[in-house]
């Protein structure tokens, strides 16, 4: 096998040209094989193989830099700089990422995880590069439904200011996770399918060679001086304009055509963009007729493309959804927005259904939040539904748009708290501390799926910003005997004793209640209170705990530092009373990628770790 030769970068230059094509088929066998297993992102790594392979073709690593936007797809540059024997422990906790990680190799330039960042992560590579006198090649990949992102925009106006080479490379399958949409997707669709360009720089090159004695010279003059004759045609291209000469369409698959370009872009002394199209989930046709489904893949069984164990499970996603199109059937001012993920936030139904009321910005949570904001003003209920890691790209646009103005803007913050597989870049633990920050904001964690309907229908009629969060994966089924009525500002009793009070919110209380389980075990007297809200706490029944019991223990899954367990320390603290306070979260830290279980234990939020640290206060 030709892959057996590869164990270190730029072995694939000793690989004769002929073979390229048999090992594309052993990198996409091997890539299938090995994901089929472990679970990983699978149709965006298919699209890239050639592509990959023909740039380490043209780079020489680890001095040549390669940048991955998003970074999910590249496991063909994990295969072809040393890492293919690791694949085995991929994304699972202590193996190798699904990410680029400066820590695992040279070779990875820039640890990305979010979108719309390499070109702007390329760019102070470059200039870095400039300023030191090396003369190594950055190339920064970046997709087409990254171009929907606010920031892609930025660079590349950035960019035409660039005294020395730099590539950026559009790979254009024509899908981020879900659907492109906008005026990029459009144009993009245009360069890929319109044959008057081509066939009209063809028209003026045969013409022009025809002229006897001075038409190839003129010819030549032209490609040397403007790198391409479409100058003369095409002054005014959406690229071009901003100072960026472009190359393409080119052929994704096509690797001979691919090194070729790549190495007329790294001629250039200052910003090229080569425009590449590429089928994602090539190689494989379950992956090819269905990408989104292939995207972010548990694992699978290979022939049915099945996913192994599958579990029937309703999921808060699936919740979200359904009561949002059941809220939206009776009123018709609520609206829904995404960031270019409909499936993955459970608006899919909700754009079915209510398509006029349904928007999908792109890839632009900053933007989404201000034109919710925008809808509110205009007397509109907007539901953003976005992921918790994904928020935090809007942080200036809650505060500044939404919060200042007390705009009814409702945020479903999906995948809040451990996420497991896709690492640090992906864990939603921040949201409870970045968002209790900001004035006006409140901030609510059902404790299950029924607290999570109670609380949708209760947002409807709240006048102002209200952030829900609930955790990736099956909705809690139990604690239903407890549904109290959703009272502003207010928790919930679950049991009411002495000494030990739990106050837990979110994915959270289910935990507290086993931890009472095991702590009466032991002679323990315990309460266990739903904190419900987060922002505000519920300052009554704190000063209420505090006269029967020793110590208070919170829990969260969000990171300690700024979050619910501080806020209620610090009112403990206020009330001078003697009484001990715990504060039981997520450390300080990045937590990688692993089961969510595992990083639990990592982080001291497991069952046993929480008995033990209350067992050692007292």
């Amino acid at each position: 096998m030709l892959l057996e030769n590869i164990n270190n970068e730029n072995d694939i230059k000793n690989i004769d040209a002929c073979e390229y094509e048999k090992l594309a088929e052993e990198i996409r066998e091997f890539l299938i094989e090995k994901i089929s297993a472990t679970g990983g992102h699978l149709a965006s790594n298919l699209g890239v193989v050639e592509l990959t392979m023909a740039l380490h073709l043209v780079m020489d690593f680890p001095n040549d830099k390669l940048i991955w936007d998003v970074g999910h797809q590249s496991y063909t540059h994990k295969i072809l700089t040393g890492r293919k024997n690791e694949f085995n422990r991929l994304r699972l906790y202590g193996g190798i990422s699904g990410f680029p990680k400066r820590r695992e190799s040279l070779c990875d330039a820039f640890d990305t995880g979010h979108s719309s960042t390499s070109v702007s992560a390329g760019l102070g590579i470059a200039s870095g590069y400039y300023l030191a006198g090396n003369n190594g090649t950055v190339i920064s990949v970046i997709g087409d439904g990254a171009l929907t992102g606010g920031m892609a925009y930025e660079a590349l106006n950035n960019a035409a200011n660039l005294k020395r080479n730099f590539i950026i490379i559009l790979n254009d399958n024509n899908m981020s996770i879900s659907e492109n949409v906008g005026g990029m997707s459009r144009y993009l669709s245009n360069l890929r399918t319109g044959s008057v360009y081509n066939d009209l720089k063809a028209g003026v090159t045969n013409t022009l060679n025809k002229i006897p004695v001075v038409g190839e010279k003129v010819v030549k003059k032209i490609k040397i001086t403007k790198s391409s004759i479409k100058q003369l045609v095409i002054p005014g291209m959406f690229f071009e304009d901003m100072g960026i000469t472009y190359l393409g369409p080119v052929d994704g698959h096509n690797i001979s055509q691919m090194v070729k370009v790549f190495n007329e872009a790294k001629r250039l002394n200052h910003a090229v963009l080569v425009h590449v199209i590429t089928k994602k989930g090539k190689g494989y046709e379950l992956a090819e007729n269905n990408p989104s489904k292939f995207h972010g893949v548990e694992p699978f069984d290979r022939e049915s493309g099945e996913i192994v164990n599958k579990k029937e499970e309703v999921t808060y996603t699936d919740v979200f959804s359904g009561v949002l199109c059941k809220l939206a059937e009776k009123n018709e001012r609520i609206a829904g927005i995404t960031a270019a993920m409909p499936d993955g936030t459970g608006l899919k139904r909700f754009k079915q259904r209510y398509k006029k009321r349904f928007f999908d910005v792109g890839i632009a949570e900053e933007h989404a939040v201000t034109f919710a904001a925008g809808l509110a003003a205009a007397g509109y209920k907007p539901y953003v539904a976005v992921y918790s890691s994904f928020l935090q790209r809007a942080y200036d646009q809650i505060l500044h748009d939404v919060c200042i103005q007390d705009l009814p803007v409702v945020f479903a913050i999906d995948r809040a708290g451990l996420v497991g597989g896709d690492g640090e870049t992906h864990q939603g633990i921040f949201d409870l501390s970045f968002l209790s920050s900001i004035p006006n904001m409140s901030i609510f964690a059902p404790k299950n799926r029924y607290e999570l309907i109670d609380i949708l229908k209760y947002s409807t009629y709240f006048s102002g910003p209200l952030a829900i969060r609930y955790p990736r994966g099956a909705a809690y089924d139990g604690l239903k005997e407890f549904r109290a009525p959703i009272k502003f500002g207010k928790s919930e009793v679950l049991y009411m004793e002495k000494d030990i009070a739990l106050i837990a919110v979110g994915a959270m209380v289910e935990t507290a209640v086993n931890v009472r389980d095991m702590l009466k075990k032991r002679g323990c007297f315990v309460s266990v209170i739903n904190g419900r809200f987060v922002k505000p706490i519920d300052e009554a029944r704190i000063q209420e705990l505090t006269n029967n019991h020793k110590i208070i223990v919170t829990l969260e899954e969000n990171v300690i530092k700024g979050g619910f367990g501080e806020s209620v320390l610090r009112y403990v603290a206020s009330l001078d009373k003697k009484i001990k306070v715990l504060n039981i979260g997520v450390p300080n830290i990045y937590l990688e990628h692993g089961s969510v279980e595992e990083l639990r234990r990592e982080a001291g939020l497991d069952e046993d770790s929480i008995v033990r640290r209350i067992t050692d206060l007292l």
